[in-house]
């Protein structure tokens, strides 16, 4: 398996590009911060995460986290000190607020970030991932006191988040939540209940773990209308800041996976002996909408994650390409074995990843850079055009990144060939990680639905519309530039397809909900796959091919758009299908 190595020149390439780093950077909120600045911590990060984290990888995934009688979880070793070093690097606070510890960066370059240290140890960098979201909902929601005593210790990492969301009759289906909140009268509530599927719910790695839990208080409506949400500390502060007495949280088990062996999945109960205390965070009925403020960026770095182990499963797999000899290439001396990287499908194989990885980085980084710039504009409605561009990139994100997640980590081990199948090469360990990205932070069938029926819907389409208007700016420009016409022919209609699927689809959503969620995945892989194409296609046009490194960007672009592109719009025939097809076949009969 290759050493890790943090691709700095291209995630520079898609800050600068792709992302809009510079117009970021321009705006008040975060003129404190330059593009020189930016690009030496990327440099530095990378450094750090192929030193320190990278090495940790496969002692997740053999040593495993490893749960104990007395309900406490261990991780490896490694992780530990590790993890540590990530701590007092101060990676993890960039992008969050000054007052708390935090350096007010924008979240694009936090994206960097997290994307070196998935692609590095993806299972502990679930760890930050979620005290991330937990940061994010005290921050929007907490009380000014929940505030001053968590955030300064969770923003460095020396303490850790979860979300408590499933149980065992809520998946999903967060209406289902049974977990009870009593009014202890003097502030505080009472939690009782079971919370499973809890990333990192117990652990090791640091000294104290805040869970943000949902439960239901006395008369609370039923549905998610009936939802709060609890800050309920592993261990109770002192006035001091110091840690006081346990809480009653109990980790009864972890989950045996099929990957992120690293990153413990607990099973908690809260309240088995007097009631485990916490605290309302924001208004009683409110933990839905409070709930959101967690799940969109968590979604956003789920998709992320795709990209990263993408990116590390073929680091492995180039290396492996180079390195074993098979067969004599095209043109190749009689009586030699040639590098199996001459032959043309293992060509094939690398390259749909590489343009793939290009599209996915330039995908979720744009996501980011949208909600940066929500957040700098000083005008409502440039805010909200803002945000509605960031709110219909979230589902594509983590739905197709994900999705192809599955494709560019099967594709490496299809390059070892039967060595890949063998888990000591390391590159079936990759696979196994990511096949979980397309179920947790809402499944891709969830994200497809959210797409269809909350996304299309605003402005009746318009925000899509819009973009595919931008997009044939791109194409039309494209068409100019040196061996891409036949690219920009394909992303024109690719775009004629998207706009046509989704007049389509702003048609029936009101007449046919069936039909409308039955279109949904084919829309999300039809509509994702031509921004991608435009998105790294207008940043080979901004950034020319004045070096190797440009001109291969332009490659990888060309090749997307020419040899990847295509293949969308055979997303149009089910996307215009009824869904009677669906549902041809009754239930009892698939058995």
């Amino acid at each position: 398996m290759a050493d890790y190595q943090a691709p700095v020149d291209d995630i520079v390439y898609t800050l600068r590009h792709a992302a809009g780093l510079e117009s970021i950077l321009a705006t008040e909120l975060f003129s404190h911060v330059d593009t020189d600045t930016v690009e030496g911590v990327v440099t530095e990060v990378g450094r750090f995460m192929n030193e320190v984290i990278a090495p940790t990888n496969v002692d997740g995934d053999r040593i495993t986290a490893q749960w104990q009688a007395d309900g406490s979880v261990t991780t490896p070793e490694s992780f530990k000190a590790a993890y540590k070093q990530y701590v007092e690097s101060g990676f993890g606070a960039m992008p969050f607020e000054a007052d708390y510890g935090g350096a007010g960066f924008p979240w694009l370059t936090a994206l960097a970030v997290q994307e070196m240290l998935n692609s590095a140890n993806m299972a502990m960098a679930l760890c930050p991932l979620l005290t991330q979201g937990a940061i994010d909902a005290i921050e929007a929601h907490g009380s000014t006191e929940q505030k001053n005593t968590y955030l300064p210790k969770m923003l460095t990492g020396e303490w850790a988040g979860t979300m408590n969301l499933s149980e065992p009759q809520a998946g999903s289906d967060v209406g289902a939540v049974r977990a009870k909140a009593e009014p202890a009268g003097d502030g505080s509530w009472r939690i009782s209940g079971t919370k499973i599927w809890i990333t990192f719910g117990e652990h090791d790695m640091t000294d104290q773990i805040v869970h943000l839990v949902l439960a239901r208080t006395p008369g609370a409506p039923p549905g998610t209308k009936g939802i709060s949400m609890f800050l309920v500390p592993k261990f109770l502060v002192n006035p001091d800041g110091s840690l006081g007495e346990r809480n009653d949280v109990t980790c009864v088990s972890i989950e045996h996976k099929l990957g992120i062996h690293g990153s413990p999945t607990c099973v908690l109960a809260y309240g088995e002996n007097d009631g485990a205390i916490g605290w309302l965070v924001g208004e009683e009925n409110e933990g839905m909408r409070n709930m959101f403020t967690m799940m969109n960026n968590a979604r956003l770095s789920v998709g992320l994650q795709g990209l990263a182990i993408a990116e590390r499963a073929f680091q492995d797999g180039v290396q492996y390409a180079n390195e074993r000899r098979q067969g004599r290439a095209i043109g190749a001396p009689a009586g030699e074995q040639s590098p199996i990287i001459e032959h043309p499908d293992v060509r094939r194989l690398l390259m749909t990843q590489r343009a793939w990885i290009d599209a996915m980085r330039a995908l979720t980084y744009s996501n980011a850079a949208f909600l940066d710039m929500a957040k700098a504009a000083a005008d409502p409605e440039e805010a909200r055009r803002w945000r509605e561009k960031a709110d219909l990139y979230i589902p594509l994100s983590k739905g197709v990144c994900t999705d192809i997640a599955q494709e560019c980590t099967s594709a490496a081990i299809q390059i070892f060939g039967g060595m890949g199948y063998v888990e000591e090469t390391g590159v079936a360990q990759h696979y196994r990680d990511a096949r979980i990205l397309p179920i947790y932070e809402g499944t891709n069938g969830i994200q497809a639905a959210d797409l269809v029926g909350r996304k299309l819907g605003m402005r009746a389409g318009g925000v899509v519309f819009d973009e595919l208007d931008l997009f044939t700016t791109i194409a039309d420009k494209l068409a100019s530039a040196d061996q891409m016409m036949t690219s920009a022919a394909n992303l024109h209609r690719a775009i004629d397809t998207c706009r046509h699927a989704t007049e389509h689809l702003v048609q029936v959503a009101a007449q046919d909900p069936a039909r409308l969620l039955g279109a949904s995945t084919p829309y999300m892989r039809l509509l994702g796959t031509t921004v991608c194409a435009a998105l790294v296609a207008g940043a080979s046009l901004e950034a020319g091919t004045s070096t190797p490194h440009l001109a291969a960007k332009r490659a990888s672009a060309r090749f997307f758009c020419e040899q990847l592109l295509p293949a969308a719009e055979g997303w149009s025939g089910a996307v215009h299908a009824t869904a009677d097809d669906l549902f041809a076949i009754p239930a009892d009969a698939f058995v």
